[in-house]
């Protein structure tokens, strides 16, 4: 395993994942009394999981058919018109 691209992985997602609507919506889902906190841990655990596969399953899919680069571009791009548009709504 190629503990760089691990760590640099796991901070990004760590990061992004940081008070967004999913975190947010799992701690309500915490806060009620009535449901087990480990019932949430392990179904918010398990919907990152999926979702995860879904994104390293349609990378791995697109690199067979776009070069990396174009890639990163498009990436980059659409993380530009997302934090444009926050800025625009905010």
């Amino acid at each position: 395993m190629d503990w760089r691209v691990f760590l640099t992985v796991f901070g990004a997602v760590f990061i992004a994942e940081l008070g967004d609507k999913t975190q947010l919506a799992t701690m309500l889902f915490a806060a009620d009394k009535d449901v087990s906190p480990w019932t949430v841990f392990l179904a918010a655990s398990a919907a990152l999981i999926v979702a995860s596969a879904i994104g390293v399953v349609a990378g791995s899919l697109l690199s067979q058919y776009i070069d990396e680069k174009y890639l990163h571009y498009v990436a980059g791009i659409g993380f530009i018109v997302i934090g444009v548009y926050t800025l625009y709504r905010a």
